[in-house]
């Protein structure tokens, strides 16, 4: 008789989907996403998009810096609440960098930008907050690969 060993998944909090349909070679062709929520279905992608211009087209590096603003955005707006200090405003901006790294195309780096609106918070208990929001930022944790730098501060009355 064998014993047979269970590996129990987490239950999913949330599952999405998106497909990207490609046509031709890298430097020449294009491809189109389709997304489950219908958000993103229509944008199109190219190398050139990703690597010179963009051109109206978006790339991969876009796709996540988008994902890594939002993300680190409810995670903080998350984390400010728990401290009695919920959010007016919160502006977040990420830089996600594609680099070569022994001749292959590698995300080295996301860089955060934030700009908080949030009463009766100094400096020093923002870059508390922003400690704790980095460590719960599901994105964050997915490019732990990755050098993440969050550089937050406190809007100017």
């Amino acid at each position: 008789m064998s014993a047979v060993q269970s590996h129990t998944t987490p239950p999913a909090i949330a599952g999405r989907t998106a497909r990207t349909s490609w046509q031709g070679t890298l430097a020449a062709g294009h491809g189109t996403i389709r997304s489950g929520s219908g958000a993103l279905t229509g944008q199109e992608v190219t190398w050139a998009a990703r690597t010179q211009q963009p051109e109206g087209k978006t790339s991969p590096e876009e796709l996540c810096a988008a994902a890594h603003s939002a993300c680190f955005s409810m995670a903080l707006a998350l984390k400010l609440g728990e401290h009695g200090t919920p959010p007016d405003r919160l502006e977040v901006g990420a830089t996600v960098t594609l680099a070569d790294v022994d001749g292959a195309p590698t995300i080295t780096s996301s860089v955060l930008d934030v700009t908080a609106d949030v009463s009766g918070l100094d400096q020093p208990a923002l870059d508390a907050v922003v400690a704790q929001a980095a460590e719960l930022c599901p994105v964050s944790r997915l490019f732990a690969g990755a050098q993440i730098t969050v550089d937050a501060r406190l809007a100017q009355a």
